[in-house]
């Protein structure tokens, strides 16, 4: 299966189910028209997929996107430690939502999958001596909302409402029930 993202935690993920991930990526705009953030970012994924289904009709393509939102304002990844620091400091002691679209396509079956999965996280309020700490680990710059929640930013987590995989960046049960509903059984993981 083709995964077409470049993250880490996505290619984990389904790797330790037993796909045989093969990665393949092309730049993609991550912006969508769509009005409504779901729809957005189940564009987003879908973006990231298309073109490199195309160009593989055989092959499974697999991908996904994840977003960060509280009170209508969408975190993504930190440009610099100041924006991760702002970051940190709107989730400090608030609940947001974590939202991941993902995409399965395979050209020659006529498949075209596209969900999206939305979880909750609770933060506990957090210091400037945490915030600063958790800086200077690195962990908060490759991430939406500028945290990862399977890393050191587990500490700041209360409780969560939804799939964890989803928040880590990849909602694995949602896809297993997608398989499901198409037919391909756990068997069938290793071949496709």
């Amino acid at each position: 299966m083709i995964l077409a993202s470049k993250s880490p935690r996505r290619k984990e993920i389904l790797e330790n189910l037993g796909f045989n991930i093969v990665i393949k990526v092309k730049e993609t705009d991550e912006v969508s028209e769509k009005v409504d953030l779901e729809e957005q970012i189940k564009d987003i994924a879908y973006k990231k997929a298309i073109d490199i289904a195309m160009e593989n009709p055989t092959e499974y393509v697999v991908s996904a996107d994840t977003l960060v939102e509280i009170n209508g304002k969408v975190l993504g990844k930190p440009k610099d430690r100041d924006e991760a620091r702002e970051m940190l400091k709107q989730l400090s002691g608030k609940v947001h939502q974590v939202l991941t679209g993902y995409s399965f396509i395979n050209i020659n079956k006529q498949i075209k999958e596209i969900n999206l999965v939305k979880s909750k996280v609770y933060f506990k309020k957090l210091g400037i001596e945490e915030i600063e700490w958790y800086l200077e680990s690195g962990e908060p710059f490759d991430k939406a909302g500028a945290y990862g929640i399977q890393g050191l930013g587990a500490t700041f987590v209360e409780k969560i409402e939804g799939d964890f995989f989803s928040i880590v960046g990849f909602p694995i049960s949602d896809f297993m029930k997608t398989l499901d509903l198409l037919g391909i059984t756990v068997k069938d993981i290793k071949n496709i």
